[in-house]
């Protein structure tokens, strides 16, 4: 397929610039596949989430935490320059973007924030490799200093709430440097209700990082090359799998991100714990593994999620389903809302 397969139009309104007051008040748009590549869309709220997961399902999250990770500062020549954290490589060591009218060189010193002096290293490819300079680990600096990273469709300089609310009640491992956007609409008490209904759950690590929002920049989409993103599955994670598949429920993913890690961890056919980077990159044609429904968000035009989703539940679902969002006036992307997808029969593991 090609990169022009996945292209639709948005209107600009759709793109929700805030998140809702309350997490669970978000659209759920219920798409199930039909046996003639037609879609059936039924229009829910989030919190009927409880009554669509059966006691013997597991769900799958992605704990990972959103960093502070936007610097905004200069060079010692006094121009402008930000600072996108890409990952962290230690206490003082960091991959991340750097804007600027002219690229730091080698050897260059920026201070950030007015308080955090970054020596550059070099450069990895499009990232530059930071070292910090300050006497505190660059995770304390962040957070003391550092801007909630929105992405760029938001419109908006980040605040203070923002620190709360693009950050999910289960987040516990820093890394991440956008949010794992699905998990957004879960609360601590729809958490509880699914655990008092007997509902499994488990958890992943993926780090989502900034090549997230890049595009794809080829038309023949076997020439991309997917950006790198760290992720954790640990042994308890592939036992709760099992017992889920042992018992007749289904696994049900929050998020891509947690679609991915699962299936990074299944690349050989079956789930065995797997820590490190994936390049994962899922288009129709490939078969899933591990996932049988996934909870998910609304994803740009083009974008590698948007194919992964249409690998999931097919090319044609999901496209009737995107019409039917924006015809319904559903909100897009991160602060948006969300869908809750089957995945198409047949289509079972993902070769890679």
């Amino acid at each position: 397929m090609k990169l022009s397969d996945f292209s639709y139009d948005l209107p600009v309104h759709l793109i929700a610039q805030e998140a809702l007051q309350d997490r669970t008040a978000s659209r759920l748009l219920v798409v199930e596949n039909k046996a003639n590549d037609t879609a059936s869309c039924e229009d829910k709220v989030f919190s009927d989430l409880l009554d669509m997961i059966a006691p013997h399902d597991l769900l799958v999250f992605n704990n990972t935490r959103v960093i502070p990770a936007r610097l905004h500062g200069k060079k010692l020549t006094g121009g402008k320059v930000e600072v996108l954290v890409e990952r962290l490589l230690s206490d003082k060591t960091l991959l991340a973007h750097v804007k600027a009218s002219k690229s730091p060189k080698k050897g260059s010193v920026l201070t950030l924030e007015g308080e955090i002096r970054i020596e550059v290293l070099g450069r990895q490819g499009a990232l530059f490799e930071l070292s910090v300079l300050n006497d505190a680990p660059i995770l304390e600096l962040l957070e003391q200093y550092g801007h909630i990273p929105l992405p760029p469709y938001i419109e908006r300089d980040d605040t203070e709430d923002d620190r709360e609310r693009y950050q999910t009640v289960f987040a516990k491992t820093p890394g991440a440097v956008a949010a794992p956007t699905a998990g957004l609409h879960f609360t601590d008490e729809l958490l509880e209700q699914l655990k008092k209904k007997g509902v499994e759950t488990a958890q992943v690590t993926l780090h989502v990082g900034a090549g997230t929002f890049q595009p794809v920049r080829v038309n023949d989409l076997s020439d991309h090359i997917m950006h790198a993103e760290w992720v954790e599955v640990d042994e308890s994670v592939c036992e709760a799998v099992k017992a889920c598949k042992q018992r007749g429920g289904k696994v049900i993913a929050v998020g891509t991100t947690s679609v991915r890690s699962l299936e990074s961890a299944a690349k050989g056919g079956e789930l065995t714990p797997f820590r490190g980077d994936t390049r994962l990159f899922i288009t129709p044609g490939c078969r899933f593994n591990v996932v049988d429904r996934m909870v998910t968000n609304f994803h740009l035009s083009e974008s590698t999620l948007l194919m992964l989703v249409s690998a999931f539940s097919g090319y044609e679902t999901i496209k009737q389903a995107y019409q039917h969002a924006i015809t319904a006036e559903y909100r897009f992307f991160s602060y948006g809302d969300a869908m809750l997808l089957s995945r198409r029969e047949g289509v079972q593991e993902v070769s890679l």
